[in-house]
């Protein structure tokens, strides 16, 4: 029997159609796209059509919001500092307690650095306190900073509506997007939302290749200088063969998207089922309600998840969400 995976949170294989996206790339259309010759015309043309793949899949409503980044790490780290370099005056940062470590890690260097960091935590079922979080919004705070969707339970936030709270204290809104693009529908040009993060290799297209989407008229400071690249707002040659192939894997999540959402969560469903009725002492974790259709998150009482994972034990309930 072959092996099964079952870790896309953490990456996908790249999708044969991203790849043949992307292999003129490397040997054919090789030229840089800041160049003004003609090795260049074709690329730049690419690296437009990819921009706007980008921007139909989360609902943009215009290509100039899409920055090419390195990774989603990049994204956040450029979104955050961004943020306090443009209003200095403000000390203070709002996230979550079950962010991913790009942001975690970031706000821990930068509580170090003086700035004081306010952690929304989460219930039993991933869910957060909007009251709580209300009562965190001042006018010293640069940005808010909450995933989309969490990466471990797929629990969803509810980031539009917190953005629009941001937004009425006069609070930048950022959110990781990594695990809800392409599983989700979204209209970013509908919302009161800053600045979003993106990874490739989360939506079967290569590593090393990222968005970050800043609506216009934000507040923005770039995190590398150099060239005039992204429109002076990310400085280094464009990845032009990733470009192409998240432009590709973009354009395929939004073909999927029904797919997803219908298919594939009920094959999720039906595993969860399948586990909980014949091993006890399990339960699914997060907000069963309100959470991305790909993702499942099982706890097993009396073991831990290493030795789960070396040799699958005999061990059900029912979820307390």
């Amino acid at each position: 029997m072959s092996d099964i995976y079952l870790d896309n949170n953490a990456t996908t294989k790249v999708d044969p159609l991203v790849v043949d996206a992307m292999l003129p790339f490397f040997t054919e259309q090789f030229g840089n796209p800041s160049s003004i010759h003609k090795f260049a015309d074709g690329v730049a043309k690419a690296l437009k059509k990819a921009r706007q793949q980008v921007q139909e899949l989360i609902g943009a409503e215009h290509d100039s919001e899409i920055i090419f980044t390195s990774c989603g790490t990049e994204s956040d780290s450029t979104a955050i500092l961004s943020a306090i370099k443009a209003q200095p005056n403000r000390k203070e940062i709002i996230t979550t307690t079950v962010e991913h470590p790009a942001i975690l890690s970031l706000c821990e260097y930068l509580e170090k650095e003086g700035y004081t960091i306010h952690r929304l935590p989460v219930d039993r079922c991933g869910r957060l306190n909007l009251d709580a979080y209300q009562k965190m919004l001042s006018d010293q705070v640069a940005i808010v900073s909450v995933m989309w969707a969490n990466n471990e339970t797929g629990t969803i936030f509810p980031v539009v509506e917190m953005a629009e709270m941001a937004h009425a204290a006069g609070v930048m809104f950022h959110t990781d997007a990594v695990q809800a693009v392409g599983k989700i529908p979204m209209m970013l040009q509908d919302t009161k939302i800053d600045m979003l993060s993106i990874s490739g290799h989360k939506l079967h297209a290569p590593k090393g290749i990222g968005v970050l989407y800043l609506r216009r008229g934000t507040r923005f400071r770039p995190l590398l200088r150099g060239g005039h690249q992204e429109r002076g707002r990310r400085a280094g040659t464009e990845n032009s063969a990733s470009i192409v192939g998240l432009g590709k894997a973009c354009e395929l999540a939004l073909e999927y998207m029904e797919y997803e959402n219908t298919q594939v969560k009920a094959m999720r469903d039906r595993l969860e089922r399948g586990i909980v009725e014949q091993i006890p002492h399990c339960f699914i974790t997060g907000d069963l309600n309100n959470r991305l259709p790909n993702t499942t998150d099982i706890a097993f009482e009396y073991i831990e998840g290493e030795a789960i994972n070396a040799e699958f034990t005999d061990w059900s309930g029912a979820s307390p969400c």
